[in-house]
């Protein structure tokens, strides 16, 4: 695979730091799409279509998307634009996708599993499992590494590690390597009940669990939660390649031809929270389970849905708060949870109805948040919306 030059991976590096300064001001959506209430949901999915084709033809938009709704067992799914600039065609249920971000959901899985298995608390912390990690962080309890309110520096914000990055985005670095950009801070003010993203949470609880299981966290994963759901194309890879077929992620200027970030960092830099590879008919798939249930105990259950204030990464449709490894949604046409993600190349939103009956996704094959100058950013936010809409009775 080559690798990109010291220029262009510049400009990845500047959209991952884009991605750990996402959580500012909300973005929330008042009120749904005109008419929503009164549209069939023929209209709904077609109006959902229309913003797809919208987000695409912006200056600046991605070359494809794709949504998925779900209504009870019935499947639809709309497109617009292509998997890949240079073989024309639209983004497929069954193609691979980097999920970034939304990994964490799938960290959260299986740590939720485990703690119904009683092979880890909610209580339990980093100083109890982790006695390696810097003294300062060892009271932060797996509750508030899933909740988003350890107080943990970020990892990604570090300039040493965007240095690092910027000489060689395909560089391999462990967990623990990770971390150690940041092990002589502290704790953020506010810690164990103040919101504060950080990638360095899912990170440790990845490590969390190959503490008590004594295996790999991509052992677990497979153990805990793909292979129970039969999602075999979900994996946590160590490299940057991509098995086909797969879409492709691209950095796009307006006035400029796509450019091809696909193999240009390397995902395993995010391991257990952000290195994830799905497509979107297994995320769907895992989404509706999750949300419902299938991993959690009464008691974990209610932990992880006792919402906080906060926005997930980039920001969802409506307004946001965060659960455990969890987010709920709160829009004009009902409320979901799940997540959402970006990583150079690829944007997405994964959410359900707290009963798994009804889910939508949305992911298009271009990096975009709230930091992106221009509106293509809020035309993928309404198209968000219109998915939840389109999955939603009246």
């Amino acid at each position: 695979m080559r690798r990109r030059g010291v220029g262009a991976a510049g400009a990845v590096v500047a959209g991952l730091v884009a991605v750990a300064g996402l959580v500012t001001a909300s973005l929330a959506v008042a009120a749904p799409p005109s008419g929503a209430w009164t549209l069939t949901p023929k209209q709904r999915m077609a109006a959902l279509t229309a913003g797809l084709h919208d987000v695409v033809a912006a200056p600046g938009g991605p070359p494809g998307a794709i949504a998925v709704v779900q209504r009870g067992s019935r499947v639809l799914v709309s497109t617009a634009g292509v998997a890949d600039v240079a073989s024309p065609g639209p983004i497929g249920l069954d193609d691979t996708v980097r999920i970034a971000s939304v990994s964490k959901a799938f960290s959260g899985a299986v740590a939720l599993a485990l703690v119904r298995q009683k092979r880890l608390a909610l209580s339990d912390t980093i100083g109890q499992l982790l006695p390696e990690l810097p003294e300062a962080w060892h009271q932060v309890t797996l509750a508030q590494l899933l909740r988003h309110t350890s107080g943990l520096p970020d990892y990604i914000k570090s300039e040493e590690f965007l240095e690092v990055l910027k000489k060689d985005p395909l560089i391999d670095l462990t967990p623990l390597q990770l971390l150690d950009f940041v092990a002589d801070e502290g704790l953020a003010p506010g810690h164990g009940t103040t919101y504060d993203y950080s990638d360095s949470d899912n990170l440790v609880v990845g490590l969390m669990v190959e503490a008590v299981t004594g295996g790999s966290y991509a052992s677990a994963l497979a153990d805990l939660v793909t292979t129970p759901l039969g999602i075999d194309h979900t994996v946590l890879p160590g490299d940057e390649a991509m098995p086909d077929p797969f879409v492709h992620g691209y950095s796009v200027t307006p006035g400029s031809p796509p450019e091809d970030v696909t193999f240009f960092l390397n995902p395993a830099l995010a391991w257990a929270s952000g290195g994830m590879l799905s497509t979107p008919a297994e995320l769907n798939t895992f989404m509706r389970a999750y949300v419902r249930g299938a991993f959690t105990n009464p008691a974990s259950r209610r932990a992880q849905f006792d919402f906080i204030a906060g926005d997930s990464g980039p920001p969802g449709p409506g307004t946001n708060a965060s659960g455990l490894a969890l987010f709920r949604y709160q829009t004009s046409c009902g409320t979901v949870y799940g997540h959402t993600g970006n990583f150079p190349g690829y944007t997405i939103f994964a959410a359900a109805t707290r009963t798994g009956r009804r889910s939508a996704e949305v992911i298009v094959n271009e990096q975009l948040n709230d930091k992106t100058e221009g509106p293509v950013f809020g035309l993928l936010r309404k198209a968000d919306l219109l998915a939840v809409c389109a999955a939603l009775p009246s």
